[in-house]
């Protein structure tokens, strides 16, 4: 079951982190997958806005797609990019 609590603390960690460089991986259905580098641009109350370097679109995404990993979200930490919901890791009860 997800909590409100869990949600708000992936919100808050994102939001953390406007500006930076990302990674997101996610599902694109039957068997295809994506991952692509990007920038966090902003937060919404339920979503948060993503600009892609390759194409230079944005993309939005909920918080609930990254606690649930449909969508993978890496951040940069000490150089590496390392899952957000690792880096909270035991802040969080899933």
């Amino acid at each position: 079951m997800i909590e409100k609590s869990n949600i708000s603390e992936v919100m808050k960690n994102i939001q953390e982190r406007v500006g930076e460089k990302v990674v997101l991986r996610g599902s694109l259905g039957r068997n295809k997958t994506f991952e692509r580098e990007g920038t966090l641009l902003n937060t919404y109350p339920n979503l948060f806005l993503v600009k892609m370097d390759d194409n230079n679109r944005n993309y939005t995404y909920t918080y609930t797609e990254v606690l649930t990993r449909t969508v993978e979200l890496d951040v940069n930490v000490d150089g590496n990019f390392n899952s957000i919901l690792d880096e909270m890791n035991p802040k969080i009860n899933l």
